[in-house]
């Protein structure tokens, strides 16, 4: 398969697809192995990549999911911006 990111936007939304599911493996792994430390570390390093590329996203293209939103802006954007179906994301 060859996949050909042509925009910022796309290239942003591919590298926080593979961190999520880096952290939904880890996640898995730690339902079975709660007490490994190094794994524990693990998720947490990519938890911290995941949440900070998913601001990074939110700022330039809008919240990916209510919880990314700017709590702090006057204005309801999450309705704003185009959904999945209409050309967003």
């Amino acid at each position: 398969m060859n996949f050909k990111m042509n925009t910022e936007q796309e290239n942003m939304l591919h590298d926080i697809n593979v961190v999520d599911f880096v952290t939904v493996e880890m996640a898995e792994y730690l339902d079975t192995h709660p007490m490994d430390r190094e794994a524990i570390e693990y998720f947490n390093h990519y938890m911290r990549m995941k949440n900070q590329m998913t601001r990074d996203y939110a700022n330039k293209y809008g919240p990916l999911s209510l919880s990314v939103a700017d709590n702090s802006c006057k204005e309801w954007k999450w309705a704003l911006q185009p959904m999945p179906w209409e050309g967003g994301c």
